[in-house]
């Protein structure tokens, strides 16, 4: 019987590619047996969906062969989704078949969080990956096709975006960018179309300084958004939204960026969680489980300020290094190290040449943070692929 032991990452995202890079480097030949699970063979950029969901950049620019990233003769790839975690037995149930593992990486993602609001799930689209991607770009194209052979009925050209996040806001102002070409390609009148940006909480962009949100909001309001801040949706319709104040708005494309949970896997293989996040220790392991680590989105950790960290791209990755740095550590009989986040800077695309950004205690916005934004995201393509994938993957103009 082997006494390797066994590593088992589930999910190929920004965290779980992330640890399965720097295991391959670090763990020695047969060190360890460490095996990768996604239910795709590749892994896309959640922090650009909003691109390709409106139409204005290819799928292909968003997503990369998980073969082409790792070293397939010392990670092994499992194609496959995950039914369920075992704790108990140390054991993942896939739709077609059973891992052991010894160390189990939990890096999920995570899902839409609708906070109960009634017929948001059914009715809602969501940015969550590439086949929803896919259907936000076609359904918006459809819409437009519909509103000419329907008498020009105003609901098809109607847009509700729920959430002024980093998401939404993305998304909203790639939408509008799109809008003009829509209305060319299917001879609609521009200032007939409606986009509507509608938050609950009292500001848009949490996090950014009140100077930069305003920016943003003036930037987008010029393009066409029209904002709704401070106002719940109370209930999603099959043909609309109905907000907090009573106001009906009437739109066949609701798209739901407003929250993230974790997965309910996490829930489910009963781990004590808060909307799908588990509360890890300070080596990122799930309390009791000091084989189990979580990253990500399922994670939950605790800043200096007291209040849990967004589940952020650039917090997965720092996670994910880290991770495999305490799975060797663990292999070796060696000191964890404790995790600590190293912000790197803020940046949000406010589409074409335009965007908001904090680094350090600078502020930017214009053209100078819409590079940033560029340079943030080939930086994340060198990480993980070196030269080759930033000229192939990379946005220079």
């Amino acid at each position: 019987m082997s006494s390797i032991p066994k590593i088992v990452i589930l999910g190929a995202g920004y965290g779980g590619i992330l640890t399965a890079q720097r295991l391959q480097k670090a763990l020695n030949y047969n060190e360890a047996d460490v095996t990768l699970v996604n239910r795709h063979e590749y892994h896309y950029f959640t922090t650009h969906l909003h691109m390709p969901a409106a139409g204005t950049d290819s799928i292909e620019h968003t997503r990369v062969s998980i073969s082409k990233l790792i070293d397939e003769f010392k990670i092994d790839l499992v194609k496959s989704s995950v039914q369920e975690i075992r704790t108990q037995q140390k054991k993942v149930i896939l739709e077609d078949g059973t891992l052991s593992y010894d160390y189990l990486v939990i890096a999920l993602g995570g899902e839409p969080e609708t906070f109960g609001i009634p017929g948001l799930d059914k009715y809602a689209l969501t940015i969550r990956s590439i086949n929803s991607v896919r259907l936000i770009r076609e359904h918006i194209e459809y819409q437009f096709a519909k509103y000419k052979n329907e008498n020009n009925a105003q609901e098809h050209i109607n847009f509700v975006v729920g959430g002024a996040g980093f998401s939404g806001i993305e998304f909203v102002a790639e939408l509008a960018d799109r809008i003009p070409a829509l209305c060319k390609e299917f001879d609609v009148d521009p200032s007939m179309v409606n986009i509507y940006n509608v938050e609950a909480a009292p500001t848009a962009l949490p996090g950014f300084a009140p100077e930069l949100v305003e920016h943003a909001m003036t930037v987008l309001t010029k393009k066409g958004v029209t904002f709704k801040i401070g106002v719940a949706i109370k209930e999603c319709l099959p043909g609309g939204v109905i907000l907090a104040t009573g106001e009906e708005i009437k739109a066949s494309t609701i798209v739901w960026t407003g929250g993230i949970r974790g997965n309910r896997l996490i829930e489910a293989a009963g781990f004590e969680a808060m909307r799908g996040r588990v509360k890890v220790d300070e080596y990122l392991r799930a309390p009791g489980h000091e084989n189990i680590f979580i990253i990500g989105d399922g994670s939950l950790m605790i800043n200096p300020e007291g209040r849990p960290y967004p589940p952020t791209a650039q917090i997965a990755m720092q996670q994910g290094e880290c991770c495999a740095h305490n799975l060797v550590a663990a292999i070796r009989s060696q000191q964890p190290k404790k995790f600590a986040f190293s912000n790197k800077g803020t940046v949000a695309s406010l589409g074409k040449g335009q965007g908001i950004a904090v680094v350090g205690d600078k502020k930017y916005k214009g053209w100078t943070a819409a590079q940033l934004k560029k340079v943030v995201d080939m930086r994340y393509l060198f990480i993980i692929g070196g030269i080759p994938l930033v000229l192939k993957k990379g946005r220079f103009l």
